[in-house]
């Protein structure tokens, strides 16, 4: 029996977007034109300020969607800004954006993208 492969990615960074209900698909979006491949959105309550922000007034909404993205370090800058710009999380009561340095991540890799990329294979 051929030993089973564990694909071992160690130049990967997770971005996390929290944003209001009904912004996500369109922040995802802009993540795959910026070349990110796929996405994982799910759906939280937040807590803190409730009220009004600012003198603009903006109201803050509890309900949250959060999207996980799981890019390489050479994509990173690239989708973050594309998700930050698309988001408007530039303005108050949008949302937050955050990059977190894996140091191990492990999915299925086709064979061609392996050779190509030379990436290190650990047999189980």
């Amino acid at each position: 029996m051929k030993p089973r492969e564990i694909m071992i990615l160690t130049d990967v960074e997770l971005i996390t977007c929290i944003v209001q209900k009904g912004n996500a698909d369109k922040i995802v979006k802009a993540a795959y034109e910026a070349g990110a491949q796929g996405a994982t959105i799910y759906y939280a309550n937040g807590s803190g300020v409730k009220e009004k922000l600012g003198i603009i007034g903006v109201a803050v909404d509890s309900e949250k969607e959060i999207i996980n993205i799981v890019v390489s370090e050479e994509q990173s800058n690239r989708v973050f800004d594309a998700m930050y710009l698309e988001g408007k999380l530039d303005t108050p009561g949008m949302g937050f954006i955050y990059v977190t340095k894996l140091e191990k991540a492990g999915t299925y890799i086709p064979h061609e993208i392996l050779e190509k990329y030379s990436i290190e294979v650990e047999h189980g």
